[in-house]
């Protein structure tokens, strides 16, 4: 019963995932073959039983091709009005996604799940629009045929000869809810087609001659139902996952054979390929990797990777497994995987062997239950060969044969000084210690060695009659006989513990530097530091030489900057991994495609389409035979494909970012600038043709207004075009700081005298500090307190004071231009110095463009200041700027 309660992380995910799901509405999919199966009639006959139930149904958009059938069934259905878009001087009938949300439905029939969606409209595609009314947590009926699914475009267009455009993606139908087949015989669709039930009558000419021919309709209901049937594996599947159920439904069948070292395997992949052909079944073949494998000749190695590469190449599953029993391995994969059918080889290995150690078929054919077990004999031709010897990384050296007999004799030397105080049991276990040691240390050889030993010393030293093998009683043959089996025991189970800990040790190496690649690709900025780090921790992982190329616009690949790449030095090579990125296709060493390349090329294929190719060149080309190693290195390409995805998506993101500020900006310049360039041009223009048209008529002081009026717009003009190039300078970093000392007094005077016509008059009090001398550029500075006091003059009442004060403060001079005018709201504090900003939501006639403030702040952080904008608690607003002062003001002579 332990094996059927469900694991309680699965639970808890399960548990979390069915919360998401409550909040997001269903989706119900009517899934059919072609056209005019009768998934619109079936979609509206269950929104109709989905009505009588009490359920607000809406019908959001509905293509009913003008059949009466099902016109008939929209009675008493409410319809969504369609959106009418024009495009190219048509009016197109749209799904209204907005008018949708805003009724917020509990069921919305929503037909075409392909369809694009004309331009301007907020989603490309329909089935983003469902996207959408699933989050709001609206449940949607839907209907789609199965040559729109992407993945089966080419075998649709391969079929019928005809490249759909329209197409949604696998993942789409993959989520829904609930899908529904909608079958009809070819026969029947045909004669529906032949009635005008489907097309009208030129139509369906055209269609019957091309699409509707009966051999497509064929094809098309077999991909159709294949697909259903994939589903609904799909969800037996996760019903047998999610409920722990360990027994294999055999309600498909899917075969595994399993694969080793022996001759023999290869014959077994091929007649598992024959068997699965002939059942149009799913295979997998699985290979446990035992601590075994680490002791396995080249030759055998060698053999077992190309058993998986045939298996691979003739389109099978590869797995492989870790574990110490093979047959306990294979056996909880295939149950886990739903395996109707095992296929294995017999057994090679002597009766006594099996008897002694047992059987892998044996093991499978007891085990194995409900699944069925195919043993399968073949004939080899390398019986007469010598068997291969160990590779020499495998074999135990001599030394380790006399170190443990040196261990032995240590445990002798103790046993001996103990022997006197202890029973001899209590020195069995100072072997078994020593045993345990060697075969720690040793391996597995010299450990039975120490064990074999361990027994003749107790027996030699420890038992009467002492110093000889002769035993006088007769039970100690028993305690010798357990000592040995348990030595031997002890010495196989320590071994086999260091050879399952080192292969966890290279498959956790392998994870962390899967992990370590993938965690700096998360804080890596630049696409050049992304390839240089994935080009490193490939290299690093697979020992060998490792590039990246990316094509340039015209699909031409070209190096990255920073990287070397000694072996694409040869054109061949290039030719390769262009060969690679234009098909899209594995090439190079240990490929079936230009195979005499240096290097290994994989392409590197995003969402969108191929990004790139990745090649590798290892010092060990051994490595790359190994099926294992071949899909580490397919992994660690998929994380470098997403990375540079990602990186080119921030790139576009950022371009996309900067055009839209930048069409922001433009749209505000232009709109600022027109108002207020054609106000001081109008103003001009008619003062200008008034004068050129009653110049006789009028009196010498309207004419003297008319004058003053063209001079006052011309120089409201000058100042707003200077301001725009003065901000289009210090944004361009033209503008150069002289600074000299200066007297504030002078400057600000100045300023003053600038603004006389304005001031009028307004009162306006000064405070200054005797001989206020500060380091800045004279007329920028002038500048800042010019369109400072012009603010407060524009936005204050007319009678109002103006304060003018300087503060001398540690190392600067803060300036303040404080008013008693309206304040600033506390909202703008922080933007009013940014460009084109108005504290006023209308203009007036004195408003300006909104670039002083910008210019002021510019200016001051050119001089290394700061500036700033507060209210005063009495009323009134304060401009506030400092201005560092470094150095010494020079001495004044004839003071």
């Amino acid at each position: 019963m332990e094996h059927q309660r469900p694991n309680p992380d699965q639970l808890l995910e399960r548990i979390q995932s069915a919360n998401q799901q409550a909040q997001r509405g269903r989706l119900k999919v009517f899934f059919g073959a072609a056209a005019g199966v009768g998934k619109t009639y079936a979609m509206l006959q269950a929104a109709q039983q989905r009505r009588a139930e009490g359920i607000d149904v809406l019908v959001g958009y509905i293509e009913t091709h003008g059949r009466a059938e099902t016109d008939a069934l929209l009675v008493g259905l409410p319809q969504l009005p369609a959106l009418q878009v024009e495009y190219r001087g048509t009016n197109l009938r749209e799904f209204d996604l907005d008018a949708a949300l805003e009724r917020k439905p509990s069921l919305i029939l929503v037909d075409e799940l392909a369809h694009s969606n004309a331009p301007n409209l907020r989603h490309a595609k329909r089935w983003q629009d469902i996207n959408e009314l699933l989050h709001a947590g609206i449940d949607v009926y839907t209907t789609v045929n199965v040559q729109h699914l992407e993945s089966l475009n080419d075998v649709v267009a391969q079929v019928t000869g005809v490249i759909v455009r329209e197409t949604v993606p696998d993942a789409v139908l993959e989520s829904a809810d609930e899908v529904e087949l909608i079958d009809l015989p070819p026969d029947e669709l045909l004669g529906r087609l032949n009635e005008g039930k489907i097309y009208i009558a030129s139509q369906a000419a055209q269609a019957a001659r091309n699409f509707f021919r009966k051999g497509n309709l064929i094809a098309l209901r077999e991909l159709a139902l294949r697909r259903t049937a994939d589903r609904v594996d799909a969800q037996m599947q996760r019903y047998r996952h999610d409920h722990a159920i360990p027994t294999t439904w055999p309600t498909r069948e899917r075969l595994l054979v399993g694969v080793g070292p022996s001759p023999l395997s290869e014959r077994l992949v091929r007649a598992t390929r024959r068997m699965a052909n002939d059942l149009k079944a799913e295979w997998l073949v699985v290979y446990v990797e035992t601590p075994k494998h680490l002791r396995l000749s080249d030759a055998d190695r060698d053999r077992v990777t190309a058993t998986l590469r045939l298996a691979e190449s003739l389109g099978a599953q590869i797995v492989t497994l870790g574990g110490i029993n093979p047959g306990e391995e294979m056996l909880r994969y295939a149950r886990q995987r739903n395996v109707s059918k095992i296929v294995v080889g017999k057994p090679a290995q002597p009766r006594w062997r099996e008897l002694l150690f047992g059987s892998i078929v044996d093991q499978l054919i007891r085990q194995s239950g409900e699944i069925d077990v195919y043993v399968i004999s073949g004939e080899h031709d390398d019986t007469h060969k010598p068997k291969a010897k160990p590779s020499l990384q495998t074999r135990s050296p001599k030394i380790n044969y006399v170190k443990s007999s040196g261990v032995v004799l240590i445990c002798t030397a103790l046993s001996h000084a103990i022997f006197p105080h202890l029973e001899l049991s209590n020195l069995i276990m100072v072997y078994l210690l020593g045993v345990t040691w060697v075969a720690a240390r040793y391996g597995r050889g010299p450990a039975i060695s120490a064990s074999i030993l361990s027994v003749a010393a107790f027996d030699f030293f420890f038992v009467q009659p002492y110093l000889t093998f002769a035993v006088s009683d007769v039970q100690y043959i028993l305690t010798f006989i357990v000592m040995l089996i348990v030595a031997l025991t002890i010495s196989t189970l320590t071994v086999q513990i260091q050879a399952q800990a080192e292969t966890a040790r290279q498959r956790e190496r392998r994870t962390a530097a899967l992990y370590a690649m993938t965690r700096e690709f998360a804080s890596i900025r630049g696409l050049d530091n992304l390839l240089q780090t994935a080009a490193q921790h490939i290299s690093s992982v697979f020992e060998g030489q490792t590039a990246i190329l990316l094509p340039n616009p015209k699909g031409q690949l070209r190096p990255i900057v920073g990287q070397q790449w000694p072996f694409i030095s040869d054109q061949r090579e290039l030719i390769t991994a262009q060969w690679v990125y234009d098909h899209q296709q594995k090439a190079g060493m240990h490929s079936d495609t230009l195979p005499s390349a240096q290097a290994m090329y994989l392409p590197l294929i995003a969402t969108r389409g191929i990004v790139g190719v990745l090649a590798l060149q290892p010092e060990q080309p051994r490595r790359l035979l190994d099926p294992s190693h071949v899909h580490l290195l397919e992994t660690f390409a998929n994380q470098t494909t997403v990375a540079i995805e990602r990186a080119h998506l921030a790139e576009e993101a950022q371009a996309a970012s900067v055009q839209i500020e930048t069409e922001r900006m433009r749209n505000s310049l232009l709109s600022s600038v027109s108002h207020d360039l054609r106000t001081p041009l109008a103003a001009i223009s008619g003062a200008a043709s008034t004068l050129l048209d009653q110049t006789n008529q009028l009196d010498q002081h309207i004419q003297h207004e008319l004058i003053q009026t063209i001079a006052d717009e011309g120089q409201r003009l000058n100042r707003l075009l200077s301001n725009l190039l003065d901000m289009t300078r210090l944004e361009a970093g033209a503008v150069q700081v002289h600074k000299e000392w200066q007297s504030l007094e002078e400057v600000l005077g100045t300023a003053l005298a600038r603004l006389a016509p304005h001031i009028d008059q307004r009162s306006i009090s000064i405070e200054l500090p005797n001989q206020a001398f500060v380091p800045f550029d004279s007329i920028l500075i002038e500048q800042v307190l010019v369109n400072l006091l012009e603010n407060s003059l524009k936005y204050t009442p007319s009678s109002s004071p103006i304060e003018i004060r300087a503060l001398e403060r540690v190392g600067l001079i803060e300036v303040q231009i404080a008013d008693h005018g309206p304040g600033i709201p506390t909202s703008a504090l922080e933007t009013i110095f940014e460009k084109f900003f108005r504290v006023q939501a209308k203009r007036s006639a004195s408003s300006g463009v909104g670039l002083g403030l910008t210019i002021c702040r510019g200016i001051i952080e050119a001089h290394g200041g700061t500036i700033w904008a507060e209210n005063r608690p009495e009323g009134g607003a304060i401009f506030a700027f400092t201005l560092p002062i470094e150095g010494q003001p020079p001495q004044i002579r004839g003071e």
